[in-house]
């Protein structure tokens, strides 16, 4: 088994762009990837993967991958001949093509691997389109089941459940409940909620990515426009486009490579994916149990963390997801991100990106681009964001649902070696 190392990482600005193609996009993405790697290595890349959700709705169904580097390769900028694996898992489509280059290089099969996220969810004057892709990340073949799941699950919560009710997707409604349930269980309070969404939009606006780059108290919050109570507007993530990559190699690649370089290779300590079921309210999270088994392949615990990613599509998600994680006791979520544990400074810093409400969620890029933002602040390279002393960083990214559990779920563990 070989060592893996992150050497290159990227992401483009996020945010509704109109303008911008898919191609476009991955050009992007792949010339920003070269550039921050800082050495030739393009034409030694043995295999790509590429994550994508939305191409479908423009009648790319298949080969999307391929479709988006025939430039590249027209051009000499990507090597010919290169097998290309399209993947996606809803929101958690680029962690997939992630975890997919990670093995390439974890099994000896290759020294240097590719993985990317492209994603489009925004069409002006379109919405049926873009609910198009968010509607493939549920059951569309037998919608009886989580209908009649949630109908319980909204009578144990106290939130009836009713769709689309503030012009928001089914998932807001789903994380809605969620938080109901939360609330209801444990007091967690509306205004806790409020507070991670205010810290979150705060280092947003000093992220030169994130799609909203703005600063919102958590007064303001509260008084946003209900999308699915307890959430309103600025606690749920945007419609948006952008992209993200990440190059990953061997650690006998590494050692061929400039000094510069190897001192700004990450290592990859641990990339683990995990399936959802139904499961009861009361049950951990599937995130829970991809920590746990992320965890024990790195040799790490919780409290070994010094920073992280998550899946914030809405903000009630920070609160929870520090408890599966083990960041905190199971119930103890709202209090510990309300103290401000998790903010620049804290004992844990958690969504200095500006997480998905702030940065933004284009879908099959989002896994990714948490990616970039560890690595970067890993190797002390986000400026007005960074977190001093980092040395080891987690990543949790979910797509796609199955009840209340995510349909599939990463956890990736990074750490700096020098």
């Amino acid at each position: 088994m070989s060592d893996v190392y992150v050497i290159g990482v990227s992401c483009t600005p996020f945010g509704k762009q109109a303008d911008k193609t898919f191609k476009d996009l991955t050009r992007d993405a792949f010339m920003a990837l070269l550039a921050d790697t800082g050495a030739d290595v393009a034409h030694q890349i043995q295999q790509a993967w590429f994550g994508n959700c939305g191409m479908g709705t423009f009648g790319q169904r298949n080969i999307r991958g391929q479709v988006c580097f025939t430039p590249l390769v027209r051009e000499g900028i990507f090597p010919e001949r290169v097998p290309l694996i399209n993947v996606e898992g809803g929101c958690a489509t680029a962690s997939m093509a992630f975890h997919g280059a990670y093995k390439d290089i974890l099994s000896g099969e290759c020294d240097l691997s590719l993985a990317m996220g492209v994603e489009k969810t925004f069409f002006p004057g379109d919405p049926e389109r873009t609910m198009e892709i968010f509607q493939g990340g549920i059951d569309q073949l037998d919608p009886h089941e989580w209908e009649a799941y949630y109908r319980k699950a909204g009578e144990q919560s106290g939130k009836p459940f009713v769709t689309n009710s503030g012009g928001g997707t089914l998932f807001m409604d789903t994380y809605a409940m969620q938080a109901a349930y939360h609330m209801k269980t444990f007091g967690t309070t509306r205004a806790q909620i409020a507070y991670a969404s205010s810290k979150n939009h705060a280092m947003g606006a000093l992220n030169p990515n994130a799609q909203y780059r703005f600063t919102v108290t958590p007064e303001e919050v509260l008084n946003d426009r209900e999308i699915s109570w307890p959430l309103t507007r600025a606690m749920c993530s945007p419609v948006g486009d952008g992209a993200a990559a990440a190059l990953l190699c061997s650690e006998r690649f590494l050692r061929d490579l400039p000094q510069r370089v190897q001192e700004r290779a990450i290592a990859v300590s641990a990339s683990v994916l995990t399936g959802g079921k139904y499961r009861d309210l009361a049950e951990p999270g599937l995130s829970h149990v991809a920590a746990k088994k992320a965890y024990a392949k790195a040799g790490l615990k919780p409290s070994d963390i010094d920073i992280a990613e998550v899946h914030d599509a809405t903000s009630f998600c920070e609160i929870y997801q520090a408890e599966m994680l083990g960041f905190c006791e199971v119930g103890q979520g709202g209090a510990y991100v309300a103290s401000g544990a998790t903010s620049l400074g804290g004992d844990l810093p958690i969504n200095l990106s500006g997480g998905l409400v702030s940065k933004g969620h284009p879908v099959g890029a989002t896994g990714l681009s948490m990616i970039y933002e560890l690595v970067t602040q890993l190797r002390g390279e986000a400026g007005s964001r960074q977190s001093e002393g980092a040395h080891i960083a987690l990543a949790e990214n979910g797509g796609g649902v199955i009840g209340f559990d995510e349909a599939a779920c990463s956890i990736t563990i990074l750490q700096r070696k020098n």
